[in-house]
C-alpha cells in the first residue's frame, strides 16, 4: 500500500476519506463507496453536488449493474437473486491500496456478503488521478473466476446545476462533441423504455432545463460522441469525456434538485419485460476467466469560453 502523501494528511485524508490537491484542483474521495465526494477549483468553488436532500449521494459508483432488474431478480444456476438498483458496490467499503497527494487507488472484491446476491469472483479497482487542470477516474475491473462474469459498470457524478449562483438553470447547456442524431431511451419504473425517442440534441446542443428530466433519464445508448461540455454564457466550463463505456445517462430531478448527472456507462437498466439470465442482458460486459476490462472518464475545469 502506497504511503500517504503528508500533504494530503494536512489537508483532512484519513482511514475513511482521502484529499487529492495539485493546486488547480482538489478532489476528496471516500472509502465507504469509493465515492467522490468533492470537486473545487483552484479558488475553492465547488463543483459537485453536496449529497443534500434532493438526492443523499455525489457520484456513486454503480456495478455490478447500472439501473434496475425486472423486479430487483435475476436467475443464476437455477437460483433466484436479488440485486437492486445499480448494485452494489456504492454501498460497500473499499480498500485503500494507494494514497498519494495526486493519486489514490481502492479495491472492492468478492466476499461472502456479495456472493450472497452475485455469486462471481471479481475485483474491481479504481484509480483516482488529478493532472494539470483534469480529474481521471479509470476502473478495471477482473475475473477472478472460472467461468463468464456479467458485469455492468457506471459512473453517476452529479455536478452543481447551476454552476454559477445567480445563473438561470436554463442558461446551461451540455454541447457533444459530435451530432446525437439516433433516437434515445427513457427510463420508466427503472426500466429501459422499449419505445424510443426523437433525439433531443440539436446542432450538438442540449438545451438543458428541469422539465427535460420529467419522466426521468435521458439514456443515449449509441452516442457519437466521448465527450460533453457542460456551461452557461460567463460560468466556466465542465469537460466530460470517457473511454471504454459504451452509452450515456443524462440525469436530474425535475423540481428540488440543483444537480446534473452527466454518466459514462456500460450497461443500463433491464428494458421493459426482459427477465433473463445476466448473460443475456443487454449492455452487459461477459468477461471470460483471467480477463479484466478498463475503462474511465475525465472532468477538466475549463475557464469561461472566451476567457
Amino acid at each position: 500500500m502506497g504511503a500517504k502523501a503528508e500533504s494530503g494528511m494536512s489537508d483532512g485524508s484519513s482511514e475513511d476519506r482521502h484529499i487529492l490537491s495539485n493546486g488547480q484542483i482538489t478532489a476528496a474521495i471516500l472509502a465507504q463507496g469509493a465515492e467522490l465526494a468533492s470537486l473545487q477549483g483552484a479558488d475553492g468553488h465547488e463543483f459537485l453536488w453536496q449529497a443534500g436532500p434532493a438526492w443523499p449521494r455525489h457520484s456513486p459508483v454503480l456495478f455490478p449493474i447500472v439501473g434496475r432488474l425486472q423486479d430487483d431478480c435475476y436467475h443464476h444456476a437455477g437460483q433466484e437473486y436479488r440485486l437492486t438498483q445499480h448494485g452494489f458496490a456504492r454501498d460497500r467499503h473499499f480498500t485503500w491500496l494507494q494514497q498519494d497527494a495526486t493519486v489514490c487507488v481502492l479495491r472492492l472484491e468478492d466476499d461472502p456478503e456479495s456472493h450472497a446476491i452475485y455469486p462471481y469472483p471479481f475485483k474491481l479497482e479504481i484509480t483516482y488521478r488529478l493532472e494539470g487542470d483534469a480529474l481521471t477516474v479509470s476502473y478495471a475491473v477482473a475475473n477472478s473466476g472460472e467461468t463468464v462474469l456479467p458485469a455492468a459498470l457506471g459512473a453517476h457524478p452529479a455536478f452543481i446545476w447551476p454552476i454559477l449562483p445567480g445563473v438561470a438553470k436554463e442558461a446551461h447547456e451540455l454541447r457533444f462533441a459530435r451530432p446525437e442524431t439516433a433516437p434515445i431511451h427513457g427510463v420508466t419504473g427503472g426500466l429501459l423504455t422499449t419505445v424510443m425517442k426523437p433525439s433531443p440534441v440539436v446542432d450538438r446542443v442540449l438545451a438543458l432545463e428541469p422539465d427535460l428530466f420529467a419522466e426521468d433519464a435521458l439514456v443515449f445508448t449509441t452516442p457519437a460522441s466521448r465527450s460533453v461540455r457542460f456551461s452557461a454564457h460567463g460560468t466556466p466550463v465542465l469537460e466530460i469525456s470517457w473511454e471504454g463505456f459504451e452509452q450515456l445517462g443524462v440525469w436530474s430531478k425535475p423540481t428540488g434538485a440543483d444537480f446534473l448527472c452527466i454518466e459514462p456507462w456500460h450497461g443500463y437498466a433491464s428494458p421493459q419485460g426482459f427477465s433473463g439470465d445476466l448473460t443475456e442482458k443487454p449492455g452487459m460486459m461477459l468477461l471470460p476467466p483471467g480477463t479484466r476490462r478498463d475503462l474511465s472518464w475525465t472532468v477538466r475545469l475549463l475557464p469561461a469560453e472566451g476567457c
